[in-house]
């Protein structure tokens, strides 16, 4: 009979999307899948493990798990669970050996982490109180400008001459735009101004941290390109955007729960 194979799983319980990756022996991908995290966060790990069992082949019992993201605390199945900021480090370390800045925007916050040579993070700064930098401040633009959120980056590259946004609140931002929609500005020039305004938050947080290149994006946001534009532009440099870029933290957790097989 022959031995079970040694199969590593990371799962990243997020606000907005619930992440999962499981990694073989020499940590080559299986099988990742992701999925609205909804109303439990229990709930939603349970069933991105099923997916990845039922997409590889692999029994879950046959699996070492390591849970991240805030909600990794109630993945009760996890064998071990580890912060966010280390995951996410470890995944894109693993990915991009060069990064030494990662700026990770999600639905409802944001971080950017300092990663040392050996993958591991040294400084990191949070917005995880106002969702003025994060997704959320994007859907809610998309709703006012009548538009889908997949719509709105497209839109915003578009303009030439993006409207200004001064507020770092999104209320307040809300009804700026509002009013730039009552002077006649265009979609465009607005949904390019969110995006310089959403960047230009995000900028100053990672000087919190300092700037240094190369520079790493990730998460949900990482897919819209007027904001992968805008904040290029307010870094002054390029950004290294991975391939899943919603994944890294889930590919960290695996990757960890790869090396207690080891």
């Amino acid at each position: 009979m022959d031995e079970p194979q040694e199969v590593a799983v990371g799962i990243d319980v997020g606000s907005t999307t619930t992440k999962g990756v499981m990694l073989d022996a020499n940590s080559t991908l299986i099988a990742s899948y992701l999925l609205p995290t909804g109303a439990s966060a229990l709930s939603s790990a349970l069933k991105c493990l099923s997916k990845l069992s039922s997409e590889s082949g692999v029994s879950a019992d046959d699996t070492t798990i390591v849970s991240t993201g805030y909600g990794r605390l109630l993945v009760d199945f996890a064998h071990t669970q580890v912060t966010e900021i280390t995951c996410h480090s470890i995944g894109v370390h693993h990915l991009n050996p060069g990064i030494r800045l990662l700026i990770d925007v999600g639905g409802q916050d944001s971080k950017v982490i300092r990663i040392g040579k050996n993958g591991k993070p040294t400084d990191f700064e949070l917005n995880d109180k106002c969702s003025a930098g994060t997704g959320r401040f994007l859907e809610v633009m998309a709703r006012v400008l009548e538009v889908s959120i997949d719509e709105l980056g497209p839109l915003a590259l578009k303009s030439d001459s993006p409207s200004t946004i001064s507020s770092t609140c999104t209320v307040f931002a809300e009804s700026e735009v509002i009013g730039h929609i009552g002077d006649g500005a265009s979609p465009e020039d607005i949904a390019a101004g969110v995006h310089q305004s959403m960047a230009s938050k995000i900028s100053t947080l990672s000087r919190r941290v300092g700037i240094v290149p190369p520079i790493g994006l990730t998460g949900g946001v990482a897919l819209n390109p007027a904001f992968r534009h805008y904040l290029g532009k307010q870094m002054k440099a390029e950004l290294w955007c991975p391939e899943t870029p919603q994944h890294t933290g889930a590919l960290g957790a695996a990757l960890l729960a790869m090396r207690t097989l080891s």
